[in-house]
């Protein structure tokens, strides 16, 4: 059994579950200070201890030292300055304790239980208030040098424009919640509920944003040539308004070989995904191969 922590930049949530991913209790609480926050995921992972717990897994937005289990200033989390959150949890409750960034842990996620079952090579994207990806590559998750590996977000996608991370003309600038939002119609959430109900202007920044999406997706596709994109988030709720766009951008983009060989699918494990992928990072302890290498 394990116990799993997602820690986000406005909730975070601690669970229960077993090895194929069933979660069986869950607590969910919002991010406010690092004290405040740091003691209530304390206390519920000594509310879970209770049962038999193999090993807890962390899942956080980087940058992080997965190796050293350091969470070092993520932008929603400043306050947490090379945290040892592993050591921390190792010490106190004397089980092993993984952290892992949350786009590579949700790649393992959809990889192992959810829309990749049986992908040899897989993007997962997160596509939610940021964006990023996670690789998985040759039946392996790859995380890179430093785990820096899969930030899309960060390629300049326009000379000038809207800012993401941190740069002027960036992918996230443009695909991402908070990119959505520059444009001044409001969130991406209520940008999908003007589409639905017919609104014009809506229908048509989507089809700006798949377009936007589809050049991303195109340098993913000649880069890695992967068999299968998963996509999370905004493009799970709004995928209808992005699609014709998006792949008219990416054939005209892309090798049409690789073109051929892949698909783009929305995120299978839904509103589950964040646990279920702090559940994985928990799962590389007690198996006979890393969790990261998919069994055949």
């Amino acid at each position: 059994m394990f116990i799993g922590i997602d820690i986000g930049g406005t909730k975070c949530s601690v669970v229960y579950g077993n090895g194929r991913a069933e979660i069986l209790e869950k607590r969910r609480f919002q991010t406010t200070s690092f004290e405040k926050t740091t003691d209530w995921i304390l206390e519920c992972v000594s509310f879970f201890m209770d049962n038999d717990v193999d090993a807890i897994g962390i899942s956080c937005g980087g940058p992080l030292d997965s190796r050293r289990g350091l969470i070092l200033s993520p932008p929603n989390l400043p306050d947490w300055n090379r945290y040892p959150i592993t050591d921390i949890l190792r010490e106190k409750f004397g089980i092993p304790a993984f952290l892992q960034n949350d786009a590579d842990a949700c790649a393992v996620a959809e990889w192992r239980f959810g829309a990749g079952k049986g992908c040899e090579n897989m993007i997962f994207l997160t596509f939610g208030t940021g964006m990023g990806a996670g690789l998985i590559l040759n039946n392996r998750l790859y995380c890179g040098t430093n785990d820096g590996a899969g930030e899309i977000g960060h390629v300049r996608l326009y000379e000038d424009g809207h800012v993401g991370y941190r740069k002027a003309g960036s992918i996230e600038g443009y695909c991402s919640g908070a990119g959505i939002a520059q444009y001044g119609m409001g969130s991406a959430r209520h940008l999908g509920r003007l589409a639905r109900s017919g609104d014009e202007r809506a229908v048509a920044l989507f089809k700006k944003i798949g377009a936007d999406f589809g050049r991303e997706l195109a340098i993913l596709i000649d880069i890695l040539n992967p068999q299968l994109i998963v996509v999370g988030s905004i493009y799970r709720h709004c995928a209808e308004f992005m699609e014709e766009s998006m792949w008219e951008k990416i054939k005209e983009e892309a090798i049409g070989r690789n073109v051929q060989s892949v698909n783009v699918v929305k995120a299978q494990l839904g509103e589950q995904l964040g646990d279920v992928a702090a559940l994985c990072v928990a799962m590389q302890t007690g198996m006979s191969k890393e969790i990261y290498i998919q069994e055949k």
